[in-house]
């Protein structure tokens, strides 16, 4: 791989799951004999297309992090990024620690084990077309849009809606750049780094390639039984589910 041309999975793991109900942050829950996160870094370890992996984290669980990273001999892991009290700042922190603007990050939530080998793939392939590529699956249920009164006000197409996974996979460049105007907006509110892209470099294309219903992101404990069966479906040992 062409130095100016890395492909760097950014593992985003600075979430704290207030919406988990837990004092563990969910990626670090064991499930499988492995916790969640360690099971996401192990896809992009043994995916011979990435080049390095970064990890971000709240600064409080940096030993964790190194502890894991040692015990599981992870070769790419290259540093361990602090984040920021919102996920934009996790992103922030991956742009800044590189400088080449032709790297290649792939944004991805360390709560989201289950991405195939085909999916970071296909992400790498567009990367070669697209300064900007998201992962996303058809939306199966109707999606309704109510007014403040909770009054239905529209019921898009569902044909055209997709529902949004991770990697999300720019090119240093256009992520960087988008985040700049960005943060000169005083209204700047985001989730999702695609949609600072779309929104402040509209001129720069997002392509979209096929993600996979087992790309789960484990949201709510009913996630896990979930992500255990899976893993064991793909060969992982079964383990119970702990803390």
């Amino acid at each position: 791989m062409n130095n100016n041309n890395r492909n760097i999975a950014v593992v985003l793991a600075g979430g704290v799951g207030s919406r988990f109900g837990e004092s563990t942050p969910k990626q670090f829950l064991k499930v499988a004999g492995k916790t969640i996160i360690e099971h996401t870094i192990d896809v992009f370890e043994n995916n011979a297309l990435i080049d390095e992996i970064a990890i971000v984290c709240q600064p409080q669980y940096n030993t964790l992090i190194n502890q894991i990273i040692a015990g599981g001999g992870y070769r790419k892991v290259r540093r361990v990024l602090a984040g920021g009290a919102e996920r934009y700042h996790s992103s922030l922190s991956a742009i800044a620690a590189y400088e080449n603007d032709d790297d290649r990050l792939l944004l991805h939530d360390a709560v989201r084990p289950l991405v195939s080998d085909r999916i970071i793939a296909d992400c790498i392939a567009a990367l070669e077309r697209y300064d900007a590529v998201n992962v996303a699956v058809p939306a199966t249920d109707t999606i309704i849009e109510v007014d403040d009164e909770q009054i239905i006000t529209a019921v898009p197409d569902r044909s055209r809606l997709r529902c949004v996974q991770t990697p999300q996979c720019f090119r240093r460049r256009v992520i960087r750049q988008a985040y700049e105007r960005a943060l000169k907006d005083p209204d700047f509110r985001t989730t999702d780094d695609c949609g600072v892209v779309r929104r402040y470099m509209p001129e720069v294309a997002i392509k979209v390639v096929a993600g996979e219903v087992s790309n789960i992101k484990v949201t709510y404990k009913e996630d896990l039984a979930l992500l255990e069966r899976e893993l064991v479906l793909r060969g992982e040992s079964a383990g119970k589910i702990t803390q």
